[in-house]
């Protein structure tokens, strides 16, 4: 009762000054969303098809053991964007780890190639990335929830529990920070599905999972690779490991 008053003339005393708190995201609400996935193919989305399929209306990726995909993208043609929210649930079972590509490219040379390998540039993304990894293994899973800047010299550019600034010339500043790195990391669900939200407006990039605000990066530098439009697309990291991806939605604001 004692915990109830302080709340209650809290609301009392907000709702006579007119204030209202905002309502909670609707992750159902696809109002102005274009969908990017179907449920039941891969129209206008292209990748190897030894690693990408259907199944039971998610996007799975696998890799295996036996037969690891090394790092492989699945990418969606069907638009180009540059801001925009973007909504998706994301699993991964096994170990290893994913990623949702976004504002980003396909057939640029791959900086990590090992001398003579060689790979389809159609399939290979380039561009930022909403990183998510296996809850299970602590060493690769504090960089889920992260902006990570895919096959540029960027690299990883805000840790999950962090607001980063990027400016022309000087090293990235840490400008704020969202909370413990470990604590984030008990907003995600473990061999389930995780509601992730990506939103992108200029140079300003918010990775949400769950409804847990998990990183910032503001990219001041207008030619950078950041702020460009491109395609979103899914990654698939490491052997074994399985990546499902289903309800990929875009709101698209430019």
């Amino acid at each position: 009762m004692k915990s109830a008053i302080p709340a209650l003339i809290f609301a009392l005393l907000t709702q006579a000054q007119g204030f209202k708190e905002p309502d909670p995201l609707d992750f159902a609400d696809h109002k102005g969303y274009t969908q990017l996935f179907d449920g039941v193919s891969l129209k206008d989305w292209v990748g190897n098809p030894d690693v990408w399929r259907v199944e039971n209306g998610a996007i799975v990726g696998e890799s295996t053991k036996e037969k690891p995909s090394g790092n492989s993208y699945i990418s969606y043609h069907g638009l180009i964007a540059k801001d925009f929210d973007l909504k998706f649930e994301i699993k991964v079972e096994y170990g290893g780890g994913s990623g949702i590509q976004y504002r980003s490219q396909t057939g640029i040379p791959w900086r990590r190639a090992r001398p003579g390998q060689t790979f389809n540039l159609d399939w290979m993304m380039t561009g930022p990335q909403a990183d998510y990894w296996f809850p299970v293994n602590p060493r690769s899973f504090v960089y889920t929830g992260q902006f990570y800047s895919e096959n540029t010299p960027l690299g990883i550019l805000a840790w999950r529990g962090q607001v980063v600034e990027g400016i022309p010339g000087k090293p990235q500043t840490l400008v704020g920070s969202i909370g413990d790195r470990s604590a984030l990391g008990g907003y995600v669900k473990i061999n389930d599905w995780n509601q992730y939200l990506v939103m992108t407006r200029g140079g300003t990039f918010i990775h949400i999972i769950n409804g847990q605000l998990m990183a910032v990066y503001i990219d001041d530098d207008p030619d950078s690779s950041n702020n460009k439009p491109g395609m979103v697309g899914i990654e698939i990291e490491g052997a074994p490991c399985k990546v499902s991806v289903r309800n990929i939605w875009l709101k698209k604001i430019s």
